[in-house]
C-alpha cells in the first residue's frame, strides 16, 4: 500500500548541507522561502501557540488519511507491513538509528514502562536517577516504585535547568537506571544528554530519554549520544496523532534486557501443531521470536490510521531539515524572552536554549489569563501557576507580537 508523500527534493538536499559558512547562506535563503510553512496547514480561526500540547495536522496528512479511510470504507482488505516499515525507517533517520532498533508503542508513557518492565524493576533492585524536569506524568511511576523499595534520586532545577554536575554527583555504581525527559515538557530546557551517558555507562547505569519534546523539534543522534533507551508519542511535534509512538532501544542492549510482554507481532515464525493438517509436533506451536526491538517489545495491534499521517509528516519534517527549524524559530523565541519580562513576567525557560518551548511562571494564571486570551483568540498553555509557549513552523513573528498585545502588563 503507497500513501501519499510530498518530497521536497530541494529542501532535502539542503537540509543534509552542514550548517557553515556558505552552506549556511544557502540554508538561510532556502528557509526564507519556505519559512514559515503556511500552506502545508489549514486556515486557523486564531493565533495557535500550543502545538507542544497537540500539533495541528498537515493539509497533506489529512489528505493521505482520507485516502486510507476510503480504501477501508470499500472493504478493501489493506495490509500495513510495508508502510510500518517505510516509517520506521524515516524515524529511524530522524534520530539517527537503525530500522531494527525501532518499535510502535501505544505512547511515551507505554515505551517509559516497558523499558521499567525489561530491566524487571522493582525486583531486580538498584537505584533510579531523575529529575522533576521530567514529565510530570512519570512522577507517579518513580513515587511508586521508590514504594516498592527502589532507591530513587530526584534532582531538582535551579534557575530552571538541571546542570549536568548534579548528574556526576547523583549517579554511583549502585544505579541502574537515568530517566530524563530531553526536552522538559516544564519549560523547554534540554539536558545534555551525550555527557549524561558517558557518566551513566561510566558507572555501569543504562539511560532512557523521553524525546517526546525533542523528536521533530531538535537534532537528535541517538548513536552519538549514546543513549541506550528513548520513546515518544506523534500527536505532538511529529504531527501524527494519538495511540501511536515509537519505542528506540540499542541494539547491543537487547540480550540484556527480559522481554516483559509476549504478544503476536513479536513474532517471526509460527507453526501450529493443533488443527486439521498440521504437521504433527511436541508443543502446541513451534514460535520463534524476532530478535529486533520489534521483537522484544510490540504486542498486539496498534493504530492504522495514524500510519498516512506520520508517513507523511515524516518526510515533510525530513524534507524541512530539523535545523532549519531551529533557526526559524530562535528569532520568535528571542522575541518573548526580551518583552515578557518587559511585560512583568518572570520567564523560566534559559535563554540559550534552542527548543520550542517557553514557560513564564505566573500564580494563578489560568484564573488571570484564560479570558484575555480566550478574547484575543490566543491558544497557549496556561496553566494554574504558569503558562506555556510552543511556537511550530507555520507561526509568525506577528502571531508572537498578537499573543504579548493580549497580555496584560502585571
Amino acid at each position: 500500500m503507497q500513501f501519499p508523500v510530498s518530497r521536497r527534493s530541494l529542501l532535502a538536499a539542503a537540509a543534509a548541507m552542514p550548517i557553515a559558512g556558505p552552506a549556511l547562506a544557502k540554508s538561510e535563503a532556502l528557509m526564507s522561502s519556505t519559512l514559515p510553512d503556511l500552506k502545508s496547514f489549514a486556515p486557523m480561526s486564531g493565533v495557535y501557540l500550543n502545538s507542544g500540547t497537540m500539533h495541528p495536522i498537515p493539509i497533506g496528512g489529512r489528505r493521505a488519511l482520507d485516502d486510507y479511510l476510503t480504501m477501508r470504507q470499500t472493504g478493501r482488505n489493506i495490509h500495513t507491513y510495508d508502510v510500518e516499515e517505510r516509517i520506521k525507517a524515516k524515524f529511524a533517520r530522524l534520530i539517527n538509528a537503525s530500522v531494527e532498533e525501532i518499535a510502535f508503542v501505544q505512547s511515551t508513557t507505554a515505551g517509559e514502562q516497558l523499558i521499567i518492565e525489561a530491566l524487571d524493576m522493582p525486583a531486580s533492585g538498584g537505584g533510579i536517577v531523575t529529575d522533576t524536569l521530567h514529565f510530570f506524568g512519570s512522577f507517579y511511576l518513580y513515587e511508586e516504585l521508590a514504594k516498592q523499595g527502589m532507591d530513587v534520586t530526584w534532582l531538582r532545577a535551579e534557575n530552571g535547568r538541571i546542570d549536568v554536575e548534579a548528574y556526576e554527583k547523583a549517579i554511583t555504581a549502585d544505579t541502574r537506571l537515568v530517566s530524563l525527559s530531553l526536552v522538559s515538557t516544564y519549560n523547554g530546557f534540554e539536558h545534555d544528554l551525550t555527557r549524561i551517558c558517558e557518566i551513566a555507562h561510566a558507572r555501569g547505569a543504562m539511560v532512557y530519554a523521553d524525546i517526546i519534546h525533542a523528536a521533530g523539534t531538535v537534532p537528535i543522534d541517538v548513536r552519538a549520544s549514546g543513549v541506550d533507551f528513548a520513546a515518544t508519542a506523534s500527536y505532538k511535534w511529529l504531527m501524527g496523532d494519538f495511540g501511536l509512538g515509537f519505542l528506540y532501544v540499542r541494539k547491543d542492549r537487547l540480550e540484556q534486557l527480559r522481554r516483559p510482554r509476549y504478544g503476536y507481532y513479536q513474532i517471526s515464525g509460527f507453526q501450529t501443531h493443533v488443527y486439521p493438517f498440521d504437521p504433527p509436533g511436541d508443543e502446541i506451536a513451534d514460535i520463534t521470536a524476532r530478535d529486533d526491538a520489534q521483537g522484544h517489545f510490540a504486542m498486539g495491534t496498534h493504530s492504522h490510521t495514524v500510519l498516512p499521517l506520520l508517513d507523511w509528516s515524516l518526510a515533510h519534517l525530513l524534507d524541512l531539515g530539523i535545523d532549519n527549524l531551529v533557526a526559524y524559530r530562535r528569532p520568535l523565541l528571542e522575541r518573548l524572552h526580551e518583552q515578557l519580562p518587559a511585560k512583568g513576567y518572570q520567564v523560566v525557560t534559559p535563554r540559550d536554549s534552542r527548543t520550542p518551548l517557553l514557560t513564564c511562571v505566573f500564580e494563578d494564571a489560568h484564573k488571570r489569563l484564560a479570558e484575555p486570551l480566550e478574547k484575543a483568540s490566543i491558544s497557549m498553555t496556561v496553566s494554574r501557576n504558569r503558562f506555556r509557549f510552543s511556537p511550530s513552523f507555520f507561526n509568525t513573528m506577528d502571531d508572537i507580537d498578537q499573543a504579548l498585545d493580549a497580555l496584560p502588563n502585571v
